[in-house]
Protein backbone atom coordinates (compact mmCIF):
# COMPACT_ATOMS: atom_id res chain seq x y z
CA UNK A 1 0.00 0.00 0.00
CA UNK A 2 1.65 3.40 -0.69
CA UNK A 3 1.98 5.68 1.60
CA UNK A 4 0.06 8.40 0.46
CA UNK A 5 -3.29 6.37 1.07
CA UNK A 6 -1.97 6.36 4.95
CA UNK A 7 -1.08 9.88 5.34
CA UNK A 8 -4.88 10.68 3.63
CA UNK A 9 -6.32 8.67 5.95
CA UNK A 10 -4.56 10.47 8.80
CA UNK A 11 -5.83 13.79 7.27
CA UNK A 12 -9.31 12.95 6.61
CA UNK A 13 -10.21 12.56 11.04
CA UNK A 14 -8.81 15.65 11.08
CA UNK A 15 -12.03 16.96 9.48
CA UNK A 16 -10.75 20.75 9.18
CA UNK A 17 -10.66 22.54 5.63
CA UNK A 18 -6.79 22.09 5.04
CA UNK A 19 -6.35 18.54 6.16
CA UNK A 20 -9.35 17.76 3.81
CA UNK A 21 -7.64 19.31 0.84
CA UNK A 22 -4.17 18.04 1.81
CA UNK A 23 -6.29 14.66 1.59
CA UNK A 24 -7.87 15.28 -1.53
CA UNK A 25 -3.96 15.97 -3.12
CA UNK A 26 -2.35 12.71 -1.88
CA UNK A 27 -5.93 10.83 -3.47
CA UNK A 28 -5.71 13.28 -6.72
CA UNK A 29 -2.28 12.09 -7.23
CA UNK A 30 -3.20 8.71 -6.26
CA UNK A 31 -5.92 7.69 -8.74
CA UNK A 32 -4.44 9.70 -11.91
CA UNK A 33 -1.15 7.98 -11.37
CA UNK A 34 -3.22 4.73 -11.18
CA UNK A 35 -5.38 5.46 -14.10
CA UNK A 36 -2.60 6.64 -16.24
CA UNK A 37 -1.08 3.56 -15.69
CA UNK A 38 -4.07 1.46 -16.43
CA UNK A 39 -5.69 3.51 -19.25
CA UNK A 40 -2.48 4.76 -20.53
CA UNK A 41 -4.21 7.92 -21.56
CA UNK A 42 -4.06 11.49 -19.95
CA UNK A 43 -7.65 12.33 -20.61
CA UNK A 44 -8.89 9.41 -19.80
CA UNK A 45 -6.75 9.54 -16.50
CA UNK A 46 -8.19 12.82 -15.61
CA UNK A 47 -11.89 11.66 -16.64
CA UNK A 48 -11.58 8.58 -14.08
CA UNK A 49 -9.88 11.21 -11.30
CA UNK A 50 -12.46 13.65 -11.60
CA UNK A 51 -15.44 10.82 -11.53
CA UNK A 52 -13.26 9.02 -8.72
CA UNK A 53 -13.00 12.36 -6.35
CA UNK A 54 -16.50 13.53 -6.78
CA UNK A 55 -18.09 9.50 -5.69
CA UNK A 56 -15.96 9.74 -2.67
CA UNK A 57 -17.79 12.77 -1.03
CA UNK A 58 -20.35 11.29 0.67
CA UNK A 59 -18.14 8.73 1.88
CA UNK A 60 -15.05 10.63 2.98
CA UNK A 61 -16.39 11.19 6.33
CA UNK A 62 -16.16 7.01 6.53
CA UNK A 63 -12.99 6.53 5.81
CA UNK A 64 -11.38 5.63 9.66
CA UNK A 65 -8.81 3.18 8.14
CA UNK A 66 -6.37 2.62 5.40
CA UNK A 67 -7.76 -0.58 4.14
CA UNK A 68 -11.08 0.61 3.72
CA UNK A 69 -10.26 3.59 1.77
CA UNK A 70 -7.53 1.32 -0.35
CA UNK A 71 -10.07 -1.07 -1.83
CA UNK A 72 -13.27 1.77 -2.31
CA UNK A 73 -10.73 3.73 -4.31
CA UNK A 74 -9.02 1.45 -6.50
CA UNK A 75 -12.46 -0.48 -7.25
CA UNK A 76 -14.14 2.48 -8.16
CA UNK A 77 -11.10 4.06 -10.53
CA UNK A 78 -10.92 0.32 -12.33
CA UNK A 79 -13.96 -0.01 -13.06
CA UNK A 80 -14.32 3.47 -14.74
CA UNK A 81 -11.13 3.34 -16.22
CA UNK A 82 -11.36 -0.07 -17.74
CA UNK A 83 -14.75 1.28 -19.19
CA UNK A 84 -13.46 4.65 -20.61
CA UNK A 85 -10.08 3.41 -21.18
CA UNK A 86 -9.41 4.03 -25.19
CA UNK A 87 -7.97 0.85 -26.50
CA UNK A 88 -4.49 0.93 -27.13
CA UNK A 89 -3.10 -0.01 -30.59
CA UNK A 90 -0.24 -2.03 -28.64
CA UNK A 91 -2.63 -4.54 -27.00
CA UNK A 92 -2.35 -8.15 -27.56
CA UNK A 93 -5.60 -9.67 -28.09
CA UNK A 94 -4.88 -13.13 -27.13
CA UNK A 95 -4.44 -14.15 -23.42
CA UNK A 96 -0.89 -14.86 -22.10
CA UNK A 97 0.51 -18.13 -22.58
CA UNK A 98 3.37 -19.43 -20.40
CA UNK A 99 5.24 -21.30 -22.93
CA UNK A 100 5.45 -18.01 -25.54
CA UNK A 101 7.11 -15.87 -22.51
CA UNK A 102 9.75 -18.55 -21.46
CA UNK A 103 13.07 -17.57 -23.03
CA UNK A 104 13.67 -19.24 -26.25
CA UNK A 105 17.29 -21.33 -26.32
CA UNK A 106 18.84 -18.11 -28.38
CA UNK A 107 18.02 -15.75 -25.42
CA UNK A 108 19.27 -18.19 -22.37
CA UNK A 109 22.53 -18.50 -24.38
CA UNK A 110 22.72 -14.54 -24.40
CA UNK A 111 21.50 -14.93 -20.67
CA UNK A 112 24.23 -16.88 -19.77
CA UNK A 113 27.30 -15.60 -22.05
CA UNK A 114 26.40 -11.88 -19.81
CA UNK A 115 26.61 -13.87 -16.81
CA UNK A 116 30.04 -15.53 -17.53
CA UNK A 117 31.22 -12.32 -18.94
CA UNK A 118 30.57 -10.72 -15.93
CA UNK A 119 28.05 -8.11 -17.76
CA UNK A 120 24.13 -9.33 -16.32
CA UNK A 121 20.93 -8.62 -17.58
CA UNK A 122 20.27 -5.77 -15.18
CA UNK A 123 22.95 -3.71 -17.09
CA UNK A 124 20.76 -3.69 -20.06
CA UNK A 125 17.52 -3.73 -18.00
CA UNK A 126 18.74 -0.24 -16.01
CA UNK A 127 19.39 1.56 -19.58
CA UNK A 128 15.46 1.04 -20.33
CA UNK A 129 13.15 4.45 -19.99
CA UNK A 130 10.10 4.92 -18.07
CA UNK A 131 9.25 5.79 -21.60
CA UNK A 132 9.86 1.91 -22.67
CA UNK A 133 8.12 0.81 -19.26
CA UNK A 134 5.34 2.89 -20.43
CA UNK A 135 4.55 0.91 -23.59
CA UNK A 136 5.60 -2.77 -22.25
CA UNK A 137 2.84 -2.70 -19.48
CA UNK A 138 0.37 -0.98 -22.35
CA UNK A 139 1.19 -3.87 -24.31
CA UNK A 140 -0.56 -6.15 -21.88
CA UNK A 141 -4.16 -7.09 -22.27
CA UNK A 142 -5.93 -5.15 -19.58
CA UNK A 143 -6.88 -8.29 -17.26
CA UNK A 144 -2.94 -8.46 -17.03
CA UNK A 145 -2.22 -5.44 -17.11
CA UNK A 146 -4.73 -4.35 -14.32
CA UNK A 147 -3.17 -7.06 -11.88
CA UNK A 148 0.42 -5.95 -12.64
CA UNK A 149 -0.11 -1.88 -11.59
CA UNK A 150 -2.53 -3.20 -8.04
CA UNK A 151 0.51 -5.60 -6.83
CA UNK A 152 3.79 -4.22 -8.19
CA UNK A 153 3.39 -0.88 -8.78
CA UNK A 154 0.69 -0.14 -6.45
CA UNK A 155 2.47 -1.94 -3.61
CA UNK A 156 -1.18 -3.65 -2.65
CA UNK A 157 -1.46 -7.16 -1.09
CA UNK A 158 -2.48 -9.87 -2.98
CA UNK A 159 -5.85 -9.97 -0.84
CA UNK A 160 -6.78 -6.57 -0.79
CA UNK A 161 -6.45 -7.01 -5.26
CA UNK A 162 -8.83 -9.91 -4.60
CA UNK A 163 -11.37 -7.55 -3.18
CA UNK A 164 -11.15 -5.15 -5.95
CA UNK A 165 -11.18 -7.44 -8.76
CA UNK A 166 -13.28 -10.19 -7.47
CA UNK A 167 -10.57 -12.51 -8.37
CA UNK A 168 -9.23 -16.16 -6.61
CA UNK A 169 -5.96 -15.46 -5.19
CA UNK A 170 -4.53 -18.31 -7.63
CA UNK A 171 -5.89 -16.59 -10.38
CA UNK A 172 -4.16 -13.07 -9.08
CA UNK A 173 -0.48 -14.86 -8.66
CA UNK A 174 -0.97 -16.48 -12.20
CA UNK A 175 -2.28 -13.54 -14.12
CA UNK A 176 1.05 -11.10 -11.92
CA UNK A 177 3.31 -14.41 -13.37
CA UNK A 178 2.41 -14.00 -16.23
CA UNK A 179 2.44 -9.93 -16.63
CA UNK A 180 5.98 -9.84 -15.11
CA UNK A 181 7.32 -12.66 -17.99
CA UNK A 182 5.90 -10.28 -20.63
CA UNK A 183 7.17 -7.16 -19.12
CA UNK A 184 10.77 -8.58 -18.88
CA UNK A 185 10.43 -9.67 -22.33
CA UNK A 186 9.49 -6.68 -23.58
CA UNK A 187 12.07 -4.98 -21.56
CA UNK A 188 14.80 -7.44 -22.57
CA UNK A 189 14.10 -7.16 -26.41
CA UNK A 190 16.77 -4.23 -27.16
CA UNK A 191 19.70 -5.73 -24.45
CA UNK A 192 19.30 -9.01 -26.38
CA UNK A 193 19.60 -7.56 -29.87
CA UNK A 194 22.59 -5.72 -28.73
CA UNK A 195 24.40 -8.29 -27.08
CA UNK A 196 22.97 -10.82 -29.83
CA UNK A 197 25.28 -9.06 -32.44
CA UNK A 198 28.04 -8.80 -30.38
CA UNK A 199 27.48 -12.53 -29.75
CA UNK A 200 27.52 -13.50 -33.57
CA UNK A 201 30.60 -10.76 -34.43
CA UNK A 202 32.70 -12.65 -31.76
CA UNK A 203 31.80 -16.13 -32.98
CA UNK A 204 32.42 -15.12 -36.47
CA UNK A 205 35.72 -13.68 -35.70
CA UNK A 206 36.82 -17.23 -33.35
CA UNK A 207 34.58 -19.58 -35.60
CA UNK A 208 33.33 -21.46 -32.68
CA UNK A 209 30.16 -22.88 -32.16
CA UNK A 210 27.88 -22.16 -29.08
CA UNK A 211 29.44 -22.25 -25.82
CA UNK A 212 28.04 -23.40 -22.80
CA UNK A 213 29.26 -21.75 -19.46
CA UNK A 214 32.81 -22.21 -18.89
CA UNK A 215 33.21 -25.37 -16.54
CA UNK A 216 29.65 -26.20 -16.84
CA UNK A 217 27.91 -29.03 -18.88
CA UNK A 218 25.68 -27.65 -22.12
CA UNK A 219 21.91 -26.62 -20.21
CA UNK A 220 19.23 -27.31 -22.51
CA UNK A 221 16.91 -24.12 -22.26
CA UNK A 222 13.94 -26.14 -22.57
CA UNK A 223 14.66 -29.04 -20.07
CA UNK A 224 11.68 -29.89 -18.20
CA UNK A 225 12.98 -28.90 -14.74
CA UNK A 226 14.16 -25.39 -16.09
CA UNK A 227 10.42 -24.67 -17.14
CA UNK A 228 9.27 -25.20 -13.84
CA UNK A 229 11.74 -23.57 -12.19
CA UNK A 230 10.63 -20.18 -14.56
CA UNK A 231 6.44 -20.96 -13.95
CA UNK A 232 7.54 -21.00 -9.89
CA UNK A 233 9.75 -17.32 -10.04
CA UNK A 234 7.02 -14.93 -8.97
CA UNK A 235 6.28 -16.80 -6.34
CA UNK A 236 9.26 -17.31 -5.12
CA UNK A 237 10.36 -13.31 -5.50
CA UNK A 238 7.44 -12.96 -3.25
CA UNK A 239 7.81 -15.59 -0.41
CA UNK A 240 4.93 -17.25 -1.97
CA UNK A 241 6.43 -21.12 -2.12
CA UNK A 242 6.81 -23.40 1.03
CA UNK A 243 9.93 -24.17 2.46
CA UNK A 244 10.57 -27.63 0.60
CA UNK A 245 10.03 -25.86 -2.79
CA UNK A 246 12.15 -22.89 -1.98
CA UNK A 247 14.70 -24.77 -1.00
CA UNK A 248 14.49 -26.97 -4.27
CA UNK A 249 14.35 -24.38 -6.51
CA UNK A 250 17.39 -22.32 -5.03
CA UNK A 251 19.29 -25.37 -5.54
CA UNK A 252 18.19 -25.81 -8.84
CA UNK A 253 19.31 -22.11 -9.62
CA UNK A 254 22.65 -22.25 -7.92
CA UNK A 255 23.66 -25.24 -10.31
CA UNK A 256 22.22 -23.53 -13.41
CA UNK A 257 23.76 -20.54 -14.87
CA UNK A 258 20.59 -19.68 -17.52
CA UNK A 259 18.40 -20.13 -15.08
CA UNK A 260 20.68 -17.61 -12.46
CA UNK A 261 20.72 -15.09 -15.50
CA UNK A 262 16.94 -15.71 -15.64
CA UNK A 263 16.03 -14.62 -12.49
CA UNK A 264 18.19 -11.78 -12.40
CA UNK A 265 16.78 -10.50 -15.68
CA UNK A 266 13.04 -11.06 -13.96
CA UNK A 267 14.40 -8.82 -10.23
CA UNK A 268 15.22 -5.90 -12.15
CA UNK A 269 12.44 -5.81 -14.21
CA UNK A 270 10.14 -5.78 -11.19
CA UNK A 271 12.39 -3.66 -9.64
CA UNK A 272 11.72 -1.09 -12.37
CA UNK A 273 8.13 -1.41 -12.11
CA UNK A 274 8.07 -0.81 -8.37
CA UNK A 275 10.15 2.37 -8.51
CA UNK A 276 8.42 3.54 -11.83
CA UNK A 277 7.85 7.46 -11.78
CA UNK A 278 4.68 8.63 -10.42
CA UNK A 279 3.03 10.63 -13.34
CA UNK A 280 1.14 14.26 -11.91
CA UNK A 281 -2.40 15.49 -13.42
CA UNK A 282 -2.34 19.14 -14.45
CA UNK A 283 -1.90 21.19 -11.71
CA UNK A 284 -4.35 23.85 -13.11
CA UNK A 285 -7.03 20.84 -13.22
CA UNK A 286 -6.44 19.34 -10.34
CA UNK A 287 -7.21 23.11 -8.28
CA UNK A 288 -9.94 22.80 -10.01
CA UNK A 289 -11.47 20.32 -9.31
CA UNK A 290 -10.16 20.15 -5.30
CA UNK A 291 -11.88 23.16 -4.88
CA UNK A 292 -15.35 21.55 -6.53
CA UNK A 293 -14.95 18.60 -4.28
CA UNK A 294 -14.68 20.84 -1.10
CA UNK A 295 -17.34 22.98 -2.21
CA UNK A 296 -19.51 19.53 -2.29
CA UNK A 297 -18.38 18.34 0.30
CA UNK A 298 -18.95 21.07 2.70
CA UNK A 299 -22.47 21.09 1.41
CA UNK A 300 -23.19 17.33 2.16
CA UNK A 301 -21.74 18.15 5.40
CA UNK A 302 -24.04 21.21 6.02
CA UNK A 303 -27.28 19.26 5.28
CA UNK A 304 -25.66 16.62 8.05
CA UNK A 305 -25.63 19.47 10.28
CA UNK A 306 -29.17 20.46 9.52
CA UNK A 307 -30.71 17.01 9.83
CA UNK A 308 -28.72 16.04 12.83
CA UNK A 309 -30.13 19.45 14.34
CA UNK A 310 -33.69 19.07 13.39
CA UNK A 311 -33.71 15.44 14.52
CA UNK A 312 -32.39 16.86 17.88
CA UNK A 313 -35.16 19.41 18.23
CA UNK A 314 -38.04 16.44 17.50
CA UNK A 315 -36.67 14.51 20.22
Amino acid sequence: MRKEIEQAVELLQRKDAKSLEDALALLQGTVFSFSMKVCGQRQDAEDTMQEVLLKSVPNLPKFDNPKALVVWLYKVAKNHCLISRRKSKFAPKQALSLEELMPDRQELETLSGRAADGTPETTFLRRESAKRLREAVQKLPSEYRLILVLHDMEELADEDIAEITGLELGTIRVRLHRARLFVRKELAKEGQHRAGRQTRNSRQEKDLSPLPLAGSPRVEPRERRCKEMFAELSDYLDDELDDSLCEELEKHVDGCGPCQAFLSSLEQSIEQCRTAPQESPDSYVAARLRREVLSEYQSVMSKAVKRGKNHATRA
